[in-house]
Order: structure tokens, then C-alpha cells, then sequence
């Protein structure tokens, strides 16, 4: 890996049409930015693993993937696959133990038939130009992680039988209305982002640990009450005014409330475990209402960002009996707009 945590190519491939010198004992092949626009120069070990093309300029399936019996995971990611260049897929019956497909930022435009594999846990077909969810229906019910983000998805539909579903992706589509969520009772995050939804329906679900419902068209927090269980919640650039239903989520470590328009931070007192809070471009005018808000999470809250809320906030300094003797100051900083910063520092008394 580079220093940014990117894997990098297994060989070096100078040319593309270059044979790719491979060490046929290898179970995973990382052929990752080799920009072959096929892989005739390829040998494939016949016990490959995992087989891994992302970066490259492929249009077109080679047939001997077919026979790699062994095969657990497949990466096709960001090559130009579509639609009739995936079909074969349905039929490759040695491959019925894949378990991941990524298929992420191709030029799919539905979702491809993958019912062949029964084993699949992560299926990612995000970034393509799929315009409805129908398919997903036959995708094997032992899923447990589902990327459809970045595509033109109107509904939420066919995924009621996925019961073992952790992650769900659906971020950046065309969604107005969260729905079909109630038999995902295994669910553990739930990615929302750039929709057009605007009310919160979690159809019962009680589990959930990260919510994002950032950039979507929420006027109203109330929908969260009875998820107990979540620890991140993310509600940036919406339309909500007024926070609320939040005092049962006890396990919340963040919160993400920035760009909205809300003018009073409340209904977090509850919150003891709350390390980060965001309210930065909001329209707050009184420090002290914060003040008061973060005492239940004076002992865990690491972070607060407020910059560019009106500029008529003021600097607050706190007398030490201020939380009982926790904290020995708390120094509040406040940069106009043209800083935007704000910077908290928790200095704890020890009697020292």
C-alpha cells in the first residue's frame, strides 16, 4: 500500500499490450491500474482467490474468469463494462462460490443478474447509471453489504428479503421516500446521503448504528426516537430548525447537525457519550444554550465546531464550579466568519 492506503499493482505493466509476467502460485492477482483494455496478455493461476482489475479499460468479460473455480472475490471496478458485457455472468456455474462482486463506476444501466451466486455477501454497483433498483430481487438473501450510491434510483425497492443486511448504500439517487426497511432487522448503517427525501421512516428498525441523511430536504428530526443503538448520526445540509427526539439516543457519538437552521441547540442533554458535535453554519445566536446542552457529555465531548453562525456570539469564560468541578475552565473561542474556526479547550481539575 502507498501512503494513503491505496493497494498498488502486484507487477509493473509498461505497455499494455505487454505480457504480464504472473506467478501462477499466487491465489490473489492485483491487476490494478494496468490500463489493459483486455486481458489476453494475462495468465490466470487456475486457484486464484481473488482476482483484482480496478483502473483499467476493460469493455468485455474474459471468458476464462469462468473457470476459476476457487474464486471468492471479483473487482471490476471503474473499467467501462455495461450491461451486455456483464450478462455472461449469469451463467459462469464454476463461480456459484463468489462472495463480493464490485462492479462500482462502470456504464451499467440496471442492475446485472446475479442470482447464480448463492454465497454473495458484498455486491457493489455503485457509480453506474442504473435508473431502477428492480433485479436486486434476485440477489441471494445472504447479503450483507449492498452499494447502489451514485446512480438514478427513484425507489427503494426488492431489498425486503435481504435479513442479514449490515451496510446499505443508496446514497446519491433520486429516493423522495425511505421505505421497505422494516425486515432489515440486521442492519447496522445506512447511507441516505444526496437524496430528496423528506421525512425520516425507519419502518421500525431499532438496531442501527450510523445514519446518513446528509443533503436531502428534512425540515423535521422526529423519526430517530427508538433507534437506542445508534452512534453516528449524520444530518448535514438539510432544512431542519429545531432539534428534537434525540434525548433517547444515549449511545450517540456524533452528531452532525450543520447546515440546517437552527437557532437553539437542545434535547442532547441526555447525550453521555456524545465526543463530537456539529453545528457550524447554522443560525445560533447564544453560546450559552450550548453550554448548558453539552453538561451530560462534559466527560467524553472532544469536539464542537460552530463557525459561521451570526457573528454577535461572544467569548464565554466559566467559573470552575461550572460543572461541578470537572473542569477547572472552559475557554470558548469564537473567530468571525472570515476565521472559521472555533476551538474548545477542556482542561480537567484534578485539585492540582
Amino acid at each position: 500500500m502507498d501512503m494513503d492506503g491505496e493497494k498498488q499493482p502486484s507487477a509493473e505493466a509498461t505497455n499494455p499490450d505487454q505480457a504480464v509476467e504472473i506467478d501462477l502460485s499466487n491465489t490473489v492477482l492485483d491487476l490494478t491500474s494496468f490500463q489493459l483494455h483486455d486481458l489476453d496478455s494475462v495468465e490466470f493461476p487456475t486457484n486464484l482467490t481473488e482476482l483484482d482489475l480496478t483502473a483499467n479499460r476493460l469493455t468485455s468479460l474474459d471468458s476464462r474468469i469462468s473457470h476459476l473455480s476457487n474464486l471468492k472475490k471479483l473487482s471490476l471496478r471503474q473499467n467501462l463494462i455495461d450491461d451486455a458485457a456483464i450478462e455472461p455472468i449469469s451463467r459462469w456455474d464454476a463461480l456459484a462460490g463468489l462472495e463480493e462482486l464490485i462492479l462500482r463506476d462502470n456504464k451499467l444501466m440496471k442492475i446485472p443478474d446475479v442470482s447464480i451466486f448463492k454465497k454473495l455477501s458484498v455486491f457493489d454497483v455503485s457509480f453506474n447509471e442504473i435508473t431502477s433498483s428492480h433485479g436486486l430481487s434476485n440477489v441471494t438473501d445472504t447479503l450483507k453489504e449492498l452499494y447502489v450510491s451514485k446512480n438514478e434510483v427513484p425507489k427503494m425497492e426488492e431489498i425486503e428479503h435481504f435479513h442479514d443486511l449490515q451496510i446499505l448504500e443508496f446514497g446519491s439517487n433520486r429516493l423522495r421516500v425511505m421505505e421497505n426497511l422494516q425486515n432489515l432487522t440486521n442492519l447496522q448503517e445506512l447511507w441516505l446521503g444526496r437524496n430528496r427525501i423528506k421525512v425520516v421512516n425507519l419502518c421500525g428498525l431499532k438496531c442501527i448504528k450510523k445514519i446518513s441523511l446528509q443533503s436531502n430536504r428534512l425540515t423535521s428530526m422526529k423519526g430517530f426516537e427508538e433507534c437506542i443503538a445508534l452512534e453516528e448520526l449524520y444530518l448535514s445540509h438539510n432544512g431542519i430548525s429545531k432539534m428534537e427526539g434525540l434525548s433517547t439516543l444515549v449511545n450517540l457519538h456524533v452528531l452532525d447537525v450543520s447546515s440546517n437552521k437552527l437557532t437553539l441547540v437542545d434535547d442532547i442533554q441526555n447525550l453521555s457519550r456524545l465526543e463530537d458535535l456539529w453545528l457550524n453554519d447554522n443560525q445560533i445566536e447564544s453560546l450559552e444554550s450550548i453550554v448548558e446542552a453539552v453538561a451530560g457529555s462534559r466527560e467524553t465531548l472532544t469536539t464542537i465546531y460552530l463557525e459561521n453562525n451570526p457573528q454577535n456570539l461572544q467569548i464565554i469564560l466559566l467559573p470552575s464550579d461550572k460543572f461541578s468541578q470537572i473542569y477547572s475552565r472552559l475557554i470558548l473561542m469564537y473567530f468571525f466568519r472570515s476565521h472559521s474556526v472555533l476551538g474548545f479547550s477542556f482542561c480537567q481539575d484534578y485539585g492540582t
